[in-house]
């Protein structure tokens, strides 16, 4: 069997192209000259943290208390029925709300869980004022100006352990939250 075997080509790179040398012996006692730890270190730093604003934190509990109220009571109204989960949702809201925009100021968890005891409270109103805005027949609007004695009477006839409960658990959530965003 024979084969037709080529001869290679002649060296057709000019003289001054010298191969790059490969490593030797010699070559890892020489210093690399490329970035060393400090430089990498240093190009890592984290961005500097801005301040906490307290007055920003608060003013969005506030208004995130005031909003999740709204829509607790809503749900209460629609559903005739408390819900747990709701309430989580209520808390984790005011102390997120405040946590992530007033910073680790310690007064803003505390603030926050009373807000969140605050809005379900409301929105635990603003159910009964819609259930009994549906059975007489008129606006919620209507049941709400009559004052809140009467709403907070209802509220005392129909509140149970239960009541009590996500009122815990709501306030409880807010103040975790608040830590925990910070």
């Amino acid at each position: 069997m024979s084969q037709q075997f080529q001869q290679p080509a002649p060296d057709s790179t000019p003289a001054s192209a010298a191969p790059a040398p490969g490593p030797s012996g010699a070559d890892f006692l020489t210093p690399y000259p490329g970035p060393s730890g400090a430089d990498f270190l240093q190009a890592q730093a984290p961005a500097p943290a801005r301040p906490a604003n307290v007055g920003l934190g608060i003013a969005a509990a506030v208004g995130a208390a005031l909003v999740t109220a709204a829509v607790y009571g809503t749900i209460i109204g629609l559903t005739e029925y408390q819900i747990g989960f709701a309430a989580v949702a209520v808390g984790a809201a005011v102390g997120f709300a405040a946590g992530k925009l007033g910073g680790s100021n310690p007064l803003l968890p505390v603030l926050s869980a009373l807000l969140s005891l605050a809005a379900v409270f409301a929105g635990q109103l603003f159910g009964i004022a819609m259930i009994g805005a549906d059975q007489l027949g008129v606006s919620t609007m209507d049941v709400v100006s009559l004052g809140t004695s009467l709403l907070v009477d209802a509220w005392k006839e129909t509140s149970g352990p239960m009541t009590y409960l996500f009122l815990a658990v709501g306030g409880y959530t807010a103040f975790q939250s608040a830590r925990k965003a910070a």
